[in-house]
């Protein structure tokens, strides 16, 4: 199992708005300790509003990707529906190259309701533009000539797309949240199936991911190729108690803001003992217990990625959880499954 970090790159942090230099100068130290301490891949997220800082995610990746040697980059998630596939897979080759064979794409259609008319799109054809990029994208990884037309661009006859990866393959995940189609169409294309859980228990997944292998194994791929990942919030201090209490204030006003969620330290502190709980906060212990808990209920995942940034936490905070996760946490899920 891979074990890494997703970020959506606040522009605030710490409950104080430092300098959009100063955030991404941060952002970049983060990814260069996590290649240190161990994590085996550093996501970035996309998004088009004023709170992030992460519209560009390409060029904040290829900057990652300089300043690193083993961590493998990938976005978090790209909204594939507001770009062309032409262009992004050129992009993404480019990466690859610079990073030396470590870029991915996670390829989703965005939950950003504003990117779509900022791109001169109709929100309301989203899960369409996004089925009919993705086929391209994919023809365009498969092959250097690509003949393709579609109704959301135009036409390409015998067309060749250049640079290609260092990469046989470049990597290319389905992002999916609880959209039943979504998981039916990854395994259709047998895709690795990246699943972001916001916030819930993971009962709430295992149907679906169940409706991803069926999928995948009647469309003739074998079980070890659908590989699925999972990506959740997070936070590991010392202790729990002390996680706890630096995570829940900055994730309860965000959650408030963003998404309506309204829950009380209480019913935090229960939600977050709950076994099937996807909310990953605590000791490196119990939160290497808890993603192993979470694979068993999956029926092994491959790859998973704590979100860090709902939490408004500090740039020094979130460097000792860097650490903790590469040192003690990665090293107790991979001892544990060694042994399985």
């Amino acid at each position: 199992m891979e074990i890494g970090i997703d970020t959506f790159i606040a522009s605030g942090e710490g409950g104080v708005v430092e300098s959009n230099e100063r955030a991404i100068e941060n952002l970049l130290e983060r990814i260069k300790f996590a290649d240190e301490a161990g994590c085996d891949v550093y996501g970035i997220g996309e998004h088009h509003g004023k709170d992030r800082l992460d519209s560009a995610p390409v060029v904040l990746m290829a900057a990652a990707a300089s300043i690193t040697n083993r961590i493998r980059i990938t976005s978090a998630v790209t909204a594939l529906g507001t770009v062309d596939p032409v262009r992004l897979f050129q992009e993404f080759a480019t990466l690859d190259l610079i990073s030396k064979g470590r870029a991915e794409i996670v390829a989703g259609r965005g939950t950003s309701p504003e990117a779509f008319p900022l791109f001169g799109l109709n929100i309301k054809d989203s899960a369409e533009i996004f089925s009919e990029k993705l086929d391209l994208l994919l023809k365009i990884r498969d092959s250097d000539v690509v003949t393709w037309s579609g109704k959301f661009r135009t036409t390409l006859n015998n067309t060749a797309v250049y640079p290609r990866p260092l990469q046989p393959s470049l990597p290319i995940w389905h992002g999916a949240l609880r959209t039943p189609a979504s998981f039916i169409r990854a395994g259709k294309l047998g895709l690795p199936l990246m699943v972001a859980i916001i916030d819930g228990q993971i009962d709430q997944i295992v149907p679906l991911v169940a409706l991803y292998r069926e999928a995948g194994e009647e469309a003739g791929f074998k079980k070890d190729q659908l590989k699925v990942g999972l990506h959740s919030m997070g936070y590991v201090a010392e202790t729990t108690e002390q996680a706890i209490k630096e995570f829940y204030p900055g994730w309860s006003d965000s959650m408030s803001k963003s998404h309506g969620l309204l829950k009380s330290l209480t019913r935090f502190e229960i939600d977050l003992k709950s076994k099937g709980s996807a909310l990953l906060v605590g000791n490196p212990e119990e939160v290497a217990a808890k993603i192993l808990r979470l694979s068993e209920a999956l029926g092994g995942i491959s790859r998973f990625c704590f979100q860090l940034d709902y939490a408004l936490l500090s740039h020094e905070k979130l460097l000792q959880c860097i650490g903790l996760i590469g040192n003690k946490v990665i090293p107790i899920v991979k001892q544990k499954l060694s042994k399985t």
